[in-house]
């Protein structure tokens, strides 16, 4: 009887070890999975919030007069004193696991496509390049929608899963290229149009 007891006991110890093990290294993830990612469009503004960002098209609640986004995506010509200063196509990451897998089973990305991450509430967040193949942008964004913190992220050194962490606080972080917000001329302070159904 007391050998049962013991031989469960050891049972549970080994599980609970295999569990934590999982969750430290991000195994969950590849085993349970992801799911399908949401998409859309975030356009970085240089106007502040007071200031509608460009549309494409006007709508009833917006009082910009349209612009037109040219083929690049970036550059977009200036509407009532904001210019949009480029444009993203972005796979949303809302859920924990979307988050914790983020962009690291990704080769590459084009110039113009990033990651949104949105938190359930704005705080203070850390970012690692968990086995990263290529440098980014780690660009941090409030709940006002205002850019708080740029990072010029490098990938991890070779053997190294990641090697240094990015802080910031915002409710939001757009990964992009690295070089995208000096290309752009994306700054703190600048206003970020995020897709529609982000909150």
């Amino acid at each position: 009887m007391a050998r049962r007891a013991v031989v469960a006991l050891v049972g549970v110890i080994v599980a609970l070890a295999v569990a934590v093990l999982a969750l430290q290294t991000g195994l969950w993830v590849d085993v349970v999975g992801v799911g399908e990612y949401d998409r859309g469009t975030v356009t970085v503004t240089d106007s502040d919030n007071s200031t509608p960002c460009c549309t494409t098209t006007p709508t009833e609640t917006t009082t910009a007069a349209p612009c037109t986004v040219p083929p690049n995506r970036t550059a977009v010509a200036t509407c009532e004193g904001s210019r949009a200063l480029g444009t993203v196509d972005v796979r949303i990451a809302d859920t924990p696991r979307q988050r914790r897998l983020g962009l690291s089973d990704t080769e590459s990305l084009g110039p113009n496509e990033g990651m949104l991450f949105v938190h359930d509430e704005e705080g203070e967040y850390g970012y690692v390049m968990r086995d990263m193949d290529f440098d980014i942008d780690i660009i941090f964004i409030d709940a006002n929608r205002t850019i708080t913190t740029i990072h010029h992220a490098s990938k991890p050194p070779e053997g190294e899963s990641y090697s240094q962490q990015y802080s910031g606080r915002g409710k939001y972080v757009l990964e992009v290229n690295r070089g995208w917000a000096n290309r752009t001329g994306t700054s703190v302070g600048d206003t970020v149009e995020l897709p529609a159904g982000v909150d």
